[in-house]
């Protein structure tokens, strides 16, 4: 009979996995994020270390999520469920009731200063708080202490990851200040699809008009839409912005009534596919302010 011979690698291999085994090797904290900014935060600050799902994927809008079976089991599975709040995933615990989700969850708003709007008479709040950079490290901070106590044996290396993606935020929120404050005031106005920047706005001074209140569920009437075509024409707005996840047809509309052109697409509920400009976070911050400061500078 031929003898198989074992290579030197192959020994050590084998004798790094038999390491791992007897040292109680853990698989990545399983996670799931409701939606795809929400869920690149996570994987900034977790790493190697959990293993991410999102509910509503790139591209998509998190105001029209219908759940699939994969996202039931996918949260069956889960250790952590991470949410925004702030009422913008209304089907959420409904959704983990049917998946009987055993695990802990997370609101990753907690703490941030909430703004409120005027929608259908009432008082809600904007949920969209992520669209301040000064915001994300809330959230940041918030993923980082919730992934060490459901996995405390990585503690040190949440930390390690939360503290770099903070310096970056740091960095997008400064930058981004000087930015637009370089630019005259009364040049800093911006139409978009829906409410969705009043956080932005408040952080870095810009003014956004939109047919829209805060869900793309809303649907404009026409007195306000009016209204709005008046104050575009009044004020020589001159361009407007499309949002990814958004109806486009409604703000294409107005364009062509008041003379306004498109200035581009603003990712700022949810991130680009693999092949776009808005695959991270921060690339996504990065991105959407560099289209409106380019808008906003133009003569």
């Amino acid at each position: 009979m031929k003898r198989v011979q074992w290579g030197k690698g192959v020994v050590f291999g084998l004798g790094l996995w038999l390491g791992a085994i007897s040292l109680g090797w853990a698989a990545p904290l399983q996670v799931v994020a409701t939606f795809s900014i929400l869920a690149d935060l996570v994987q900034q600050v977790g790493g190697e270390e959990v293993r991410v799902t999102t509910l509503v994927k790139a591209n998509g809008d998190v105001h029209l999520f219908e759940p699939s079976p994969e996202d039931l089991r996918n949260l069956q599975q889960a250790s952590l469920v991470v949410g925004n709040g702030l009422h913008l995933e209304g089907w959420l615990e409904k959704l983990l009731r049917a998946a009987a989700f055993r695990g802990q969850s997370l609101v990753a708003s907690t703490g941030v200063n909430v703004r409120y709007l005027e929608e259908g008479g009432q008082r809600v709040p904007d949920p969209h708080a992520w669209n301040s950079a000064a915001n994300a490290m809330i959230y940041v901070r918030n993923i980082m202490q919730a992934l060490q106590a459901n996995n405390p044996e990585q503690a040190a290396y949440y930390q390690s990851r939360g503290e770099k993606m903070l310096a970056t935020l740091q960095e997008l929120h400064e930058k981004s200040r000087q930015d637009i404050a370089a630019i005259p005031v009364e040049k800093r106005k911006i139409l978009t699809n829906h409410e969705s920047l009043g956080y932005f706005a408040d952080a870095y001074g810009v003014r956004f008009l939109a047919p829209l209140g805060i869900s793309s569920e809303a649907e404009a009437n026409a007195k306000g839409v009016a209204q709005l075509i008046r104050q575009i024409r009044q004020e020589n707005i001159r361009l407007y912005f499309l949002e990814n996840s958004g109806d486009k047809r409604l703000l294409t509309q107005i364009g062509k009534e008041t003379g306004a052109k498109l200035g581009g697409i603003l990712y700022v509920e949810s991130l680009s596919a693999a092949d776009g400009p808005a695959t991270t976070y921060e690339k996504m911050f990065r991105h959407n302010v560099q289209l409106m400061v380019a808008a906003m500078t133009q003569p």
